[in-house]
């Protein structure tokens, strides 16, 4: 079992390292050029269609409202990965690891764009009169390729059994910290999940539109208190994590030391699990919202990149390094270092309580749309009826949490995302041509873009 683990850990190593670097960071430079740096040149606009507009009403055809959609695609974003796995990353790869998690979500933005933008174009309605989309469908209508389809629906498919069962580790875990049993946690996690999902995507997005800004507010309400509480740290936290980023992080305290490899790795890992920016899993989402243009729908992307890395993720990093708790804690109790910064300074019951109930929230809202998101693959591939079973295995999984080490858990889920991101990106690459007319018809149109008026008068 020692040599397994091994070869699983070299094997991921390795993939998250120069593989990863240049297929997603990459793949974001190039789909940022093919995109005319768009996420840069109407990032006023794009704010004002997603931040200015989360309440407004959406013309078109749809299941869902657009709101309704980013936020269960947020649901699977912002997940325990927020706040267990920024703290992993920086335990394995150092607080360099923060400025790769950065690149990936400013470039990723563009390949978030174009994959929520696809999903949106080759929808399709199921048999329960409900719109589907996403990779699979793309991939298969308009890169031409059932193939590369049928790979990412296998792949996804089959992926989440493991991304269910490490979501669980993490609150798990953080609730050890308050004397919960794994068992008794899992348990309910199982429960509440099973609840949801069985009412379909519509009881998804009803409950993820109230979930998800209640407990991104309430964990960024207690994380912003210990960063004004270590408020002349943040300088040197910000220093560190640019220093890091490039040359190695030395050992201190618990914290065993990290060369530049390591900290894209963890990086760059931690940042595609986190926002899924290139892994194609937001279209599935986002393919069932109303609206008068993919290109609109797509801008929502982008609103969860910012939201998810920029803000939240940002805001664990901040926690854990401006309190010192990553030099104290080990690397295999990684994912205990936010609650242990919490307790410290709100104290054991109150500090434990905010972020055990905050990875409550961040690990059902993950869980209940990832577990479409397998349904989803399951359909594709098999039929309805073979995607509801599917769905039992997913909640079966979630026990799954309750055992192992969450290195491991990570190394293994790490492999098959791999899996899944190539595909979709080989995808992406060769429907850059009509991503980047889908994008112009949006952006040269007065209708949908006021400012294409000014721009063509500029011409």
């Amino acid at each position: 079992m020692e040599s397994f683990l091994d070869i699983v850990s070299r094997l991921s190593n390795w993939i998250w390292g120069t593989p990863m670097l240049i297929i997603l960071v990459g793949g974001g430079i190039w789909m940022t050029f093919a995109l005319g740096f768009f996420q840069f040149r109407y990032f006023p606009f794009i704010i004002k269609e997603t931040f200015g507009k989360i309440f407004a009403k959406a013309e078109g055809e749809g299941t869902i409202s657009p709101f309704q959609a980013a936020t269960s695609a947020l649901a699977s974003t912002i997940g325990a990965s927020n706040i267990v796995g920024v703290p992993v990353a920086i335990a394995f790869g150092g607080p360099g690891a923060i400025f790769w998690m950065w690149v990936v979500a400013v470039v990723g933005s563009a390949l978030k764009f174009a994959e929520v933008m696809l999903g949106m174009k080759y929808r399709e309605k199921n048999e329960e009169g409900e719109y589907v989309g996403g990779p699979m469908y793309y991939l298969k209508k308009g890169a031409k390729s059932p193939v590369l389809a049928a790979m990412f629906a296998f792949g996804l498919m089959v992926e989440l059994v493991p991304s269910i069962a490490t979501q669980t580790v993490s609150v798990v875990q953080t609730a050890s910290t308050m004397g919960i049993s794994g068992w008794v946690t899992g348990c309910v996690v199982a429960a509440i999940v099973a609840l949801v999902v069985y009412g379909g995507i519509k009881r998804i997005a009803q409950v993820t539109e109230k979930l998800v800004p209640f407990m991104a507010v309430l964990y960024l309400f207690g994380a912003f208190i210990i960063i004004l509480l270590n408020i002349d740290q943040v300088p040197a936290a910000f220093g560190l994590i640019f220093k890091c980023a490039f040359t190695p992080a030395a050992a201190t305290g618990g914290f065993v030391g990290a060369g530049l490899a390591s900290a894209m790795r963890w990086g760059i890992a931690r940042g595609v699990y986190s926002n899924e920016a290139g892994m194609g899993t937001a279209p599935i989402a986002h393919s069932a919202a109303v609206t008068d243009h993919p290109a609109r729908q797509a801008m929502w992307g982008i609103f969860e990149v910012i939201v998810d890395t920029l803000i939240v993720c940002t805001t664990t990093a901040m926690v854990i390094l401006t309190t010192g708790i990553w030099k104290e804690v080990p690397a295999s109790e990684a994912a205990s270092m936010p609650a242990k910064a919490f307790q410290a300074l709100m104290g054991e019951s109150f500090g434990g309580a905010i972020v055990t109930l905050s990875i409550l929230m961040f690990v059902l809202s993950t869980i209940i749309v990832v577990v479409y998101y397998g349904e989803k693959q399951a359909e594709y591939l098999f039929g309805t009826k073979f995607s509801k079973v599917m769905r039992a295995v997913y909640i079966l999984s979630i026990f799954l949490g309750a055992v192992g080490g969450i290195e491991f858990l990570y190394q293994f889920l790490d492999i098959l995302l791999a899996a899944i991101i190539v595909p979709n990106m080989i995808g992406l690459v060769l429907m850059t041509k009509e991503i980047k007319e889908m994008k112009n018809e949006f952006f040269n149109d007065p209708k949908y873009y006021p400012g294409a008026k000014l721009e063509q008068k500029v011409k």
